[in-house]
Order: C-alpha cells, then sequence, then structure tokens
C-alpha cells in the first residue's frame, strides 16, 4: 500500500539542495511523481513542490520528523502533507455569486478541499447554504459587537477544525488581531478596480471612466486592508457597449473565477509565500 504526500519547500538558494532532497526521498523508500521548482534570482530563494509516493507505512508526522535534520541543514522552512482535503469554512455577507460557485465545484469534486461551514453577518445567504447541506452560523456585526463577533468568528474555526478561511465578498473589514491569527490561511477577493475605484459603486465610476477591462484579485488576508500577497488575478475584456449592470455581471464572473483557482491552489500546496508576494506552482 502506497501513500503520497507533498513536499514544499523555501530555503536560501545553493547547489547540492535538491541532490540532498532527492537522496533523502530515495533512501526513504519513495518515488517523485511530480515535481516543481523556483529559484527566485532576486531573492536568491529557492522554491520546492515536490509530490512523492511512500512505499513504506508513514504518516506526514512521521515523515516531518524525518526530515527535520535536513532541513535544519540548509536553513529551510517545509512543510509535508498528506493528501486529506482542507477544511474550508467560508464567510459571506449578501452576495452570492462566490459562494454558489464555490458550492458548484466542492460538489463536483474539483474545488481541492471541503467546506465544512457558512459564516455570515446577514442572515441573506442562509437558504443557499442549507440547500447545500453546509452549517449555517449567523454572526451580526456592528461597530459596538465587533470585538465578540471575531472572537466567535475565530471560535468557529477551531470548532470546525478549518484549515483555510475564505471570504467570499465578505463586507467587513477584519481587525488586525483577527487577520494575524488567521495569517496565511484566510483569502479574500475583491475587484481589481481597488485602489482606483472605491466606494458603494465601483462598476458605476468604472463605467464613467470608460474601462476596458473588468477584474478581480485574490489575495491573502493581511493587516494591510486589500494589499496582501497575490495568489491569482482574473481578467476580461468589455467595451462601450458594456453598462454598470453587465459590468457588474462580468465582474463576478471573474470574482469567482480568481477565487476559485485561488482556493484550489492553495488547498493543493501550491502557494509558498515569498516575502510580499507568492509563487505559485499552478
Amino acid at each position: 500500500m502506497s501513500d503520497t504526500f507533498i513536499l514544499t519547500l523555501r530555503c536560501p538558494s545553493r547547489s547540492g539542495i535538491m541532490h540532498a532532497v532527492s537522496s533523502f526521498l530515495y533512501s526513504h523508500g519513495c518515488e517523485v511523481a511530480d515535481h516543481r521548482q523556483f529559484d527566485d534570482p532576486l531573492t536568491h530563494t529557492l522554491f520546492v513542490r515536490t509530490e512523492f509516493v511512500c512505499a513504506r507505512e508513514a504518516g506526514a508526522e512521521d515523515m516531518t520528523r524525518a526530515f527535520e535534520y535536513l532541513a535544519a541543514g540548509i536553513d529551510a522552512e517545509f512543510t509535508i502533507t498528506d493528501q486529506a482535503p482542507q477544511r474550508i469554512l467560508v464567510m459571506v455577507s449578501t452576495l452570492g455569486h462566490c459562494l454558489n460557485d464555490l458550492v458548484f465545484r466542492w460538489r463536483s469534486g474539483t474545488l481541492g478541499g471541503d467546506l465544512v461551514a457558512v459564516v455570515s453577518n446577514h442572515t441573506a445567504l442562509e437558504p443557499m447554504a442549507v440547500s447545500a447541506g453546509l452549517p449555517f452560523h449567523h454572526v451580526p456585526v456592528t461597530p459596538d459587537t465587533k470585538t465578540q463577533a471575531e472572537s466567535r468568528l475565530l471560535g468557529l474555526v477551531d470548532e470546525y477544525d478549518a484549515d483555510l478561511v475564505v471570504l467570499a465578498r465578505y463586507m467587513q473589514i477584519l481587525s488586525d488581531e483577527t487577520c494575524t491569527a488567521l495569517r496565511g490561511r484566510a483569502i479574500n477577493i475583491h475587484h481589481s478596480f481597488l485602489p482606483g475605484f472605491k466606494g458603494a459603486k465601483p462598476y458605476h465610476q468604472a463605467h464613467q471612466r470608460g474601462v476596458k477591462y473588468v477584474g478581480a484579485t485574490a489575495h491573502y488576508v493581511t493587516p494591510d486592508l486589500d494589499e496582501g500577497p497575490i495568489i491569482e488575478q482574473e481578467v476580461i475584456r468589455i467595451d462601450h457597449t458594456h453598462d454598470p449592470r453587465r459590468l457588474a455581471t462580468v465582474g463576478s464572473d471573474a470574482e469567482a473565477l480568481a477565487l476559485s483557482r485561488a482556493v484550489r491552489w492553495h488547498s493543493e500546496n501550491r502557494v509558498l509565500m515569498n516575502g510580499t508576494s507568492t509563487v505559485v506552482f499552478s
């Protein structure tokens, strides 16, 4: 019986690293199934994603402990995970296009992870969540209850043992403390007009300025609002015939596409942090 694992690794570039990794895998009875690497010439950092099959009976924790000595010698940050689907908690407000798309991909087995719950500051999307068989939690947010609401959110993340939190058009700004608590495991989606078109009606502003492209950006959540490391972007060309309503429709498509890709790539351990940027082995 064979087990499949994924090794992700980031370390300073130097010769001999891949030879050492290959030798480690061979010595533990493993075969490489897929391998990607990127040597960043600007930061002199090596990024690696290796999918390997181990013929011996072993778990991810066993392989992690065995790899620690090698990692220390090359000053590497690494993870070794099995292929258990990541558990995804989705946060929404009133717009349902991204949640609907995530549910469809989850049901069709193409999302890369499992949806486990939906949390919202409104009740508008409760029927969508319930029809998908997902627990729905209404956590209202006001200026006076924001601290308690975010504490409840983090409690739900722990309760559902969520690996990833997805802000699928959740229209509340998370506090710096919550962003820090979810560092590297929370993804947000926004229209790429930011910061050029801010406010409640960005598509009306875009129409007035005669934009020629509609886009969306999926990025990790950080205390710097909408400035986290970018995972994926989608751009769709439009023309003068697109009124604000059509612009919003095209924008919704772009948001759903960018977000689903980002969720899948993160869930499959294809995204590695590179300072304020990312390396994505898509």
